[in-house]
């Protein structure tokens, strides 16, 4: 068993001994149910800023943000029985259409025999009260269409814990009575509730609770990771984090690096738990690699407070592939939203690590096309255009990988006395070895690669037998 693999089992051992008490089915699930979905037309009100819209939703066409709320919307089996892009004349604060538009469309929803309706927007609490009262029937936005995916996806207890933290904050400001079973989970005896109190301060206090239990659990979740962390620290292999828009072909390509088997499907946040794999590129480098969640515009806030402590395993590696489906009509304001999210982690600013934008999916576009965008990679070196699928610009990529990593790295060639065997227990646990010889009389040549955080440790540990830095003879 590798180190990544025993360290990651022993983090899934820790986490199944919390007494978790998730029940990730306090987040309402529809699949199933006749879906309408909406996508509102802000073109005639752009003064009014969205609350938690992207920063770059004017790059993407109405229709093409329809796709992705049809996308959504699939990805939990919902059955769409039909589509709309709806124009907003006029901001209503407390239903977001006018009066007349909120008639129409509860005609026009009723007509499709309608059981849900999806608005691809930020709704208000308030506004979604007041239109599911109006219509009669189910309003989800996209936050809580997000939130209803990931509580579908999520398979590892911390996972669990994450989107029903998520969930829980986004439901408190959406109160409602189905929250009152949460009462009966309450510790302790005494009298819960006094005379008079209201409904929606019983379900606030129960919400309340249930929030303050998973952060704890949360929180001990977090020091686990800030120890495994460290023990992955001493395992002398980088780490290369793969991040990028939902359905960007991540997992594809972690599977053909890495020879795992993480589900891949045309379905957007077809995986949700991040995976890591020690893999030996093709080129001889072994890495650990680590599959993250894949990223949307738009992404609510709870879930990246919530999903903090996974997110920030990106700000642990080395190197960062930046993998964009470059097929995509909205390719640029993808690219802008990862980018964005990875700011509002501290990449770039307050941890400065090198990406690699991967142009995904080149076997998707046309020949010209496809010519175009090689031209583009062959002028910029962090910019590699592969298609996964294909195995296409897969050893370019590793080649780059390597290059990146050993920007880092030092080479040396010394030799060792045998009676210094703790020495070399050091270097096996902190340096690769790239080539080693086993002399007659007993001494030891030794080719070693020493990353740049234990090189002045290795140089002060072993300054009588180094002979010089290989870097030029390695890179040739």
């Amino acid at each position: 068993m590798s180190p990544t693999d025993e360290i990651e089992n022993t983090l899934e051992a820790q986490l199944e001994r919390l007494d978790a008490d998730v029940d990730i089915h306090d987040i309402e699930t529809v699949a199933g149910d006749h879906c309408f979905v909406m996508q509102p037309d802000f073109s005639k009100v752009k003064s009014v800023k969205i609350v938690g819209q992207s920063e770059h939703i004017d790059m993407r066409s109405y229709q093409s943000q329809l796709e992705e709320a049809v996308g959504l919307a699939e990805a939990i089996d919902l059955k769409i029985v039909a589509t709309n892009i709806t124009r907003v004349n006029k901001f209503t604060p407390a239903t977001l259409f006018g009066k007349g538009k909120v008639e129409e469309l509860g005609q026009m929803l009723a007509s499709h025999l309608t059981k849900l309706v999806v608005i691809n927007t930020v709704l208000t609490p308030v506004q979604q009260r007041n239109l599911e009262q109006a219509w009669g029937i189910k309003v989800l936005d996209r936050t809580g269409l997000i939130l209803e995916i990931f509580g579908a996806r999520a398979q590892t207890k911390e996972g669990k814990l994450q989107v029903t933290l998520a969930n829980l904050n986004y439901q408190r400001g959406r109160l409602v009575r189905s929250w009152t079973h949460l009462e009966r989970q309450r510790g302790g005896t005494g009298f819960v509730g006094g005379p008079g109190e209201t409904q929606i301060e019983s379900d606030r206090r129960a919400i309340q609770t249930r929030i303050s239990k998973i952060e704890k659990q949360l929180a001990q979740v977090k020091r686990t990771r800030g120890l495994h962390r460290a023990a992955r620290q001493k395992v002398p292999y980088p780490i290369v984090a793969l991040v990028g828009y939902t359905n960007a072909g991540k997992s594809t390509l972690f599977n053909k690096l890495s020879g795992a088997n993480v589900l891949v499907k045309d379905m957007l946040f077809a995986t949700l738990d991040p995976t890591m794999r020690q893999v030996e590129l093709p080129t001889g480098l072994p890495v650990i690699m680590s599959d993250t969640v894949g990223f949307i515009s738009n992404l609510p806030h709870e879930l990246v407070a919530a999903f903090r402590a996974t997110l920030e395993e990106v700000l642990e590696a080395n190197l960062i592939l930046h993998v964009e489906d470059v097929s995509s009509a909205d390719h640029e304001a993808q690219k802008l939203d990862v980018e964005m999210i990875l700011k509002g982690l501290g990449v770039g600013d307050e941890f400065s690590i090198p990406i690699i934008q991967v142009w995904n999916k080149i076997d998707l576009l046309e020949q010209d096309d496809i010519e175009s965008i090689e031209n583009l990679a062959n002028d910029d070196a962090d910019i590699i255009a592969v298609s996964a699928v294909k195995t296409t610009g897969l050893i370019a990529l590793s080649k780059r990988i390597e290059q990146v990593l050993h920007k880092d790295h030092y080479f040396y060639k010394m030799s060792l006395s045998p009676a210094r065997g703790a020495e070399l227990a050091w270097i096996y646990r902190y340096c690769q070895i790239k080539q080693r010889d086993d002399l007659e009389d007993g001494m030891i040549d030794l080719n070693v690669m020493v990353d740049g955080k234990h090189n002045e440790q290795f140089k002060n540990k072993f300054a009588t037998e180094l002979n010089l830095d290989l870097r030029e003879e390695w890179e040739k």
